[in-house]
């Protein structure tokens, strides 16, 4: 029985998506060969929010992403989305889409290591935001009659 399963599909582009550009670049120097489907392009995308996460949606604003898709020489199609305007991104995001599409299992450790990577700089930036938590008390005085 193996540590986890292997991720989900919208699991590890989520992964792809939020990893900085530097790190994805260190684990996947070059792209594999590829041609392709849609070139890098940026563009804007509509933010919508819901007040208490349950009401009628409002849009918040605009945001940059960059998005691309390719195909390796298998015939396996990669997608990338990326906030931002880094067409490197979008590029190896899609590139390990497509790897880990064609093989899960050697390229899962890579997408578990960007995941706890991750999971370790929330636990930290929520450490640092505990630290300056401020608690109140109330002093209530006795009754005046």
């Amino acid at each position: 029985m193996s540590a986890s399963p292997l991720p989900q599909r919208r699991d590890w582009l989520s992964i792809l998506a939020k990893a900085p550009p530097e790190r994805l670049a260190a684990l996947l120097p070059d792209l594999p060969p590829h041609e392709w489907l849609r070139a890098p392009e940026t563009g804007t995308v509509m933010v919508q929010g819901r007040i208490s996460a349950t009401g009628a949606p409002f849009n918040i604003g605009e945001m940059t992403v960059t998005r691309c898709a390719l195909r390796l020489p298998c015939g396996t199609e990669g997608h990338g989305h990326v906030q931002g305007r880094s067409h490197a991104h979008a590029s190896r995001a899609a590139a390990l889409d497509a790897l880990m599409q064609t093989d899960p299992a050697a390229h899962a450790p890579l997408i578990e290591t960007l995941r706890l990577e991750a999971q370790t700089a929330r636990e930290a930036r929520a450490a640092r935001a505990a630290a300056t938590r401020v608690e109140f008390f109330t002093l209530q005085r006795g009754e005046d009659t």
